[in-house]
């Protein structure tokens, strides 16, 4: 699909959002911006797509114009200190007649953007619209993980309970399948079906309670370094520092903890498309706090994203090898260590006649504790989880 084919979705920004901005040192001075004509993007590295679909969500009326009053937000920022920017603000996609083929313009969009190593930044929108993200890999022939930042766990089987409640089972059930991992970050167990997390057990795929990630927030970083795609719903974010959602919590991550784990997706040189969820500004105090949440979370996305280290192979220099002697199978599990980075990666071995399907997942991201814990003689959580998928 061709840049001329994705314009007709989109509409432009309304001068409102960002006028009387005039710094020159403001994040918007160093975008394209779809204001009156459409940016001309090709060799940019990320584009922003608002999105103002909610009829997936309960209680949403008065939702549309969440990208718009983020964007006020971002845009007033200062650059920070990465150099040159290349980003892109497409404007507003405009819904489908359905949800559904708001899905598929999603997914048109994306996908056109991923195949022309643009990373799509989705703004807005209730959380299923992450399911149209993730159809945008679907035709691009390999495995994906997806790292999913909620406070719930949104697998829901119920057909009258809103879409923005069931998108994850969606995923996990949609053929063809090329789901090989699934993490969810800052869940909250009084929130979550019990018999739900027992699903996502038996698939191996991981759930990481809110409690759990506050012990050692930095242990959250291989899990998105692991993922192609992140939706994050901001009800993961405590009431206190985002009202601005439908379903906001008490309890959840601080704005703080939120733009940290921005900041490791934004690192990730794997990860592809990123999306942020459920902004309801009728909701949001008189200050927009949440709308300014949001933005800094963004801030810190992009920051990250200039970071990247660029890594070599892992045959390189870049990296140390270090090989652990195991008292039972496997036999010796082998780890290597970013010179650059300093991040860590533990190698699985998987059959060989599965090669040409699961050969890209064979080297995965870890941390120093995984390593300990190898050292001790015992197996780390991370290996045994990808193991069991290989087989």
């Amino acid at each position: 699909m061709d840049s001329i084919d994705i314009k007709i979705f989109f509409t432009g920004i309304e001068e409102w959002v960002y006028a009387g901005i005039k710094p020159h040192n403001s994040l918007m001075k160093s975008m394209l911006i779809h204001g009156e004509t459409f940016p001309e993007y090709e060799g940019v590295d990320m584009a922003i797509i608002g999105l103002s679909e909610y009829r997936g969500a309960a209680n949403s009326e008065g939702a549309e114009q969440a990208a718009n009053e983020i964007r006020r937000k971002l845009y007033q920022l200062k650059k920070g200190s990465s150099g040159t920017l290349k980003i892109a603000d497409l404007g507003n996609l405009s819904p489908g007649i359905t949800p559904e083929e708001t899905h598929l313009r999603i997914k048109e969009a994306c996908q056109m953007l991923i195949q022309q190593n643009i990373l799509p930044v989705l703004i807005g929108g209730s959380h299923d619209m992450a399911f149209g993200q993730y159809l945008a890999y679907e035709d691009l022939e390999k495995l994906v993980s997806v790292v999913s930042v909620d406070a719930f766990l949104d697998m829901e089987d119920e057909k009258e309970l809103p879409d923005n409640q069931r998108h994850i089972h969606k995923m996990l059930v949609h053929e063809p399948n090329y789901l090989f991992n699934f993490n969810l970050l800052g869940y909250q167990s009084y929130l979550t079906d019990a018999n739900a997390m027992a699903v996502l057990e038996r698939f191996y795929f991981q759930a990481h309670r809110l409690g759990q990630m506050r012990e050692d927030i930095k242990e959250s970083e291989p899990v998105i370094r692991d993922a192609d795609l992140l939706s994050f719903d901001i009800t993961a974010i405590k009431g206190a520092d985002a009202p601005g959602s439908v379903r906001a919590q008490p309890f959840g991550l601080t704005g703080e903890e939120a733009c940290q784990l921005c900041w490791y997706a934004g690192l990730s040189e794997k990860l592809s498309s990123v999306g942020f969820f459920e902004y309801h500004p009728g909701l949001d105090d008189s200050r927009k706090t949440t709308a300014s949440v949001i933005a800094t979370m963004i801030w810190y996305f992009i920051e990250g994203f200039y970071n990247r280290k660029k890594e070599q192979s892992f045959a390189s220099n870049d990296y140390k090898r270090y090989i652990v002697a195991m008292p039972s199978e496997p036999a010796t599990i082998t780890f290597y260590k970013s010179t650059l980075s300093e991040k860590w990666w533990m190698e699985v071995p998987h059959p060989e006649e599965k090669n040409s399907r699961y050969g890209r997942n064979f080297m995965v991201p870890c941390s120093y504790s995984d390593y300990l814990t190898a050292v001790e003689g015992e197996l780390p959580e991370r290996w045994l989880n990808v193991y069991a998928k290989l087989f």
